[in-house]
C-alpha cells in the first residue's frame, strides 16, 4: 500500500484544486485572455490539412445555397462577349431542322401579310393616277365643249338639297 501521508496529500490536493475552480470567475478570466495572441499561435494550414473536404461538401445543401444567390448580379458581372466569341453560329445554323421549322411556320399568312401591304400601296398609287386622268380628261371636254356656264361641284345625287347645309 501507499503511503497515508500520501494519500492525505492527495486528498488535500484535490480539495484545494476543487476549491481553486469554484472560486475563479470564469468570464472575469475568458475575458482577460488576448484572442489575437492566442490565434496567432493556431497553424490553421495544420488543421486544414485534417479537413476531409470531400465530407464537407456532402453535407453541403446545394440547392439551399443557389437559393441565396442573386442570379441578376451574377449576370451583371459575367462579360458575356468572351463567351458570345466562343460560339460557332454556323455550326448551330446547321443544328436548326430546317424541314421542321417550315411546317410549323404557316407561310401562307406570312406570304398575304407582305405582299397584302404591297398590294395596298400598288392599289394606292393606281387610284391616284385613275384621279389625275379624270381631272386631265375633265380639262380637255371643257375645252373642247367651250362651255360659258360653270361645271356642277359634284353630281346631282351627290349635292346637298336646296336649302340644306
Amino acid at each position: 500500500m501507499t503511503d497515508p501521508a500520501e494519500a492525505i496529500a492527495q486528498q488535500v490536493t484535490e480539495r484545494v484544486v476543487d476549491l481553486v475552480i469554484n472560486a475563479l470567475d470564469i468570464n472575469e478570466l475568458a475575458a482577460g485572455i488576448d484572442l489575437n495572441v492566442l490565434l496567432s499561435r493556431v497553424d490553421f494550414d495544420a488543421v486544414l490539412d485534417q479537413v476531409n473536404v470531400d465530407a464537407l461538401l456532402e453535407r453541403v445543401n446545394v440547392d439551399a445555397l443557389l437559393e441565396r444567390v442573386n442570379v441578376d448580379a451574377l449576370l451583371e458581372r459575367v462579360d458575356l462577349k468572351p463567351v458570345l466569341d466562343r460560339v460557332d453560329v454556323n455550326d448551330l445554323v446547321e443544328q436548326i431542322d430546317v424541314d421542321s421549322l417550315v411546317e410549323k411556320t404557316d407561310l401562307g399568312a406570312v406570304i398575304a401579310r407582305s405582299s397584302g401591304g404591297m398590294t395596298t400601296e400598288m392599289l394606292d398609287a393606281v387610284r391616284s393616277q385613275a384621279v389625275g386622268l379624270d381631272q386631265w380628261i375633265d380639262r380637255w371636254v371643257r375645252r373642247l365643249i367651250r362651255s360659258r356656264k360653270p361645271w356642277p361641284a359634284a353630281p346631282p345625287m351627290l349635292l346637298p338639297a336646296p336649302g340644306e347645309s
